[in-house]
């Protein structure tokens, strides 16, 4: 799939259902200050696309993903943490966890991740975003 990402942006793909996803969307774009991320849901017709072309299994890896034309895909917790790595102080502070093993950090972000809809809930569909934020989101 060629898709058509601005050379300095990431995008983050969520799960547009999840109300912790999307709590979490809205804090990337308060605290992206330098705009590298765009975002589109995982639901979307982009992250179906994307999802196909890196053979994910959804089963497996359902509520965020971080995807760059330079690195390719990235998964769990090396996704969040990435993120998190590009908000600035203090959210940058985040990356020293990078050395703590993947399967430990996944374990974490795992079991999070199956009892998101049980703690924070569940849209019914995808969050639309505001006219003033419509040019981060693709679809």
């Amino acid at each position: 799939m060629a898709l058509n990402l601005p050379k300095n942006k990431k995008l983050i793909l969520f799960d547009g259902v999840c109300n912790l996803c999307n709590a979490s969307v809205q804090f990337i774009i308060k605290h992206d200050k330098k705009d590298r991320f765009l975002f589109t849901a995982l639901q979307s017709d982009i992250g179906k696309k994307l999802i196909k072309e890196h053979h994910i299994d959804t089963r497996k890896t359902d509520s965020i993903l971080l995807y760059s034309l330079e690195k390719g895909m990235n998964y769990k917790s090396t996704a969040a943490l990435k993120i998190a790595s590009h908000l600035g102080f203090p959210w940058n502070l985040s990356c020293i966890f990078f050395i703590i093993p993947p399967f430990i950090r996944n374990w974490v972000y795992d079991f999070i991740a199956r009892n998101r809809y049980k703690w924070y809930g569940k849209k019914e569909s995808c969050m639309v975003p505001t006219p003033d934020l419509e040019s981060k989101f693709l679809d």
